[in-house]
């Protein structure tokens, strides 16, 4: 039993200062676990009680005490819903930065909080400063000998009440200040990388989803034509492969893919990197989620810690309606979600709103894009509800499934997107679909097998750089995408 005696809190007098010193605290406390377990694995020294207590996240805490009513201020995030005390712990300070940043300037500039920061009684699991491609099992120490000695990932203190409306505030105890805290986002962090093969720090704010190889290529050759006109700093592939501003002209976008072990991963994430002049990542990520409400659910799950300005779904679909062709878009605004996988924590009976900035923002790309308007582009753009299943073959009980369709006015169906939107819903990430039909299994139309090259080779392209386009739009105006209608009435105060 290691004691829970910690040096007290730190009044901070500034944000600045503020994240200086988690920093600081965050090093130390990872320097101090990593010494000490490199230490045990070669002399099995174990760690001192008082060498056990430095292996703890920093805490933030921050103090609202008004001398009168609470500011009405329109903003959807940095703000408090009541007087108090705020907390969270905190990991990776340092990456974190320009977001705590700008959680904290208006929380001290509008409400006059107080700071302080100083080290949490929440144990830093050592499996989150092992570096990559560590071989403990080669040293001969049981994974239960370290378990023994030093502190392990528990479930039971990992996850997502907050986020969920499950907390209940205690007498005498902070509220959160966060929707993770420090042991939920290293578990996310830590899966990332499992997940999509490459560092979970690469992986930038705006990301696109899709359920296709085919837009892999695509993104690629994106990537490589910006990179060459002198915008971004790398593209990152799963695995580590890496391709710098310098070396992308004439960069061959199939060698390069080929070249990547993407095939070891179950959901290859590929990341455009380029940042903004506060230091903070303003790039664009492309993860290829395969098929299925699972992999959406698994994904967006880790994707939220890093608290993404936006993700939009750009995949396939089965147009529904006869007036549709292939390769014709669906812009969702609504979700019939028979994906079940959600049902506890969003229940079906909970809407899921279409976010304006995100519907405008999609349209607008795809006139743009396609250089269609009015009515051609109504013909080519079909706006309604997409219909989510978690069984590709939901047309054997077509009996069954004819009349929620029918009652739904749904116009498409696919097995992710409703899953995509409800986990935005729920993790405050805003939020969009469009869809490309690629089928119409009410009609018996399927792509042919020999015009599906062609379908592919000019609908997924002209469908991503309208995502892309999108993605663009809301980059110019972050402060407006962030909604209030993602927020609930006892809402954290970081977004």
């Amino acid at each position: 039993m290691v004691s829970d005696e910690l040096r007290p809190m730190e009044a901070i007098a500034d944000p600045e200062e503020a994240v200086e010193r988690l920093e600081a605290l965050h090093a130390g406390a990872t320097r101090a676990l990593q010494t000490a377990l490199a230490r045990y694995l070669d002399t099995r020294e174990p760690p001192s009680p008082a060498e056990r207590l430095q292996f703890r996240y920093p805490e933030l805490r921050l103090t609202y005490q008004p001398a009168g009513p609470l500011p009405r201020l329109e903003r959807a995030t940095a703000k408090f819903q009541a007087p108090g005390v705020y907390s969270t712990t905190l990991t990776q300070p340092g990456y974190f930065r320009a977001y705590l940043l700008e959680q904290l300037r208006p929380l001290v500039r509008d409400y006059g909080a107080a700071i302080e920061v100083g080290l949490s009684a929440q144990e830093i699991p050592y499996p989150y400063v092992v570096e990559p491609g560590t071989d403990l099992g080669g040293s001969g120490v049981s994974a239960s000998d370290l378990a023994a000695l030093f502190p392990v990932p528990l479930l039971s203190v990992v996850g997502d009440e907050v986020a969920d409306g499950l907390w209940r505030e205690e007498p005498g105890e902070p509220r959160p200040l966060a929707l993770f805290d420090g042991i939920r986002t290293d578990y996310s962090l830590r899966r990332l990388v499992h997940y999509t093969g490459s560092d979970w720090s690469e992986i930038q704010p705006w990301i696109l989803l899709t359920n296709y190889h085919r837009y892999v290529h695509n993104f690629v050759r994106h990537a490589l034509d910006r990179l060459a006109a002198g915008e971004g700093e790398r593209l990152v592939l799963p695995g580590g492969v890496v391709v710098r501003q310098g070396d992308a002209a004439g960069a061959d976008p199939e060698a390069l893919i080929a070249a990547s072990p993407w095939h070891r991963f179950q959901m290859p994430a590929y990341h455009l990197v380029s940042r903004g002049a506060d230091g903070a990542p303003q790039g664009t990520t492309l993860v290829n989620i395969g098929v299925g409400p699972s992999n959406a659910k698994t994904i967006t799950d880790h994707l939220a810690v890093l608290r993404p300005h936006c993700w939009l779904m750009v995949g396939h679909c089965g147009g529904l309606r006869q007036s549709q062709t292939i390769g014709d878009y669906v812009l969702a605004h609504g979700y019939l979600r028979r994906d079940r996988i959600l049902d506890d924590l969003v229940p079906p009976d909970i809407p899921v709103p279409a976010l304006a900035e995100v519907q405008i923002a999609l349209q607008s790309a795809a006139a743009a894009v396609t250089g269609e308007r009015a009515e051609a582009l109504k013909r080519r753009l079909r706006t309604g509800t997409v219909v989510t299943y978690d069984d590709r073959n939901w047309e054997l009980r077509f009996s069954q499934e004819r009349r929620p369709i029918n009652l739904s006015r749904a116009i498409a169906v696919d097995m992710e997107s409703g899953t995509i939107a409800a986990q935005g819903f729920r993790l405050r990430v805003p939020y969009g679909t469009l869809l490309c039909v690629s089928d119409k299994p009410l009609h018996g139309e399927i792509k042919l097998p020999g015009s599906a090259s062609a379908f592919y080779e000019r609908a997924v392209a002209e469908h991503l750089e309208i995502g892309l386009a999108t993605l663009d739009t809301l980059r110019a105006d972050r402060a407006g995408l962030h909604s209030r209608k993602l927020r609930s009435f006892d809402e954290p105060p970081f977004r």
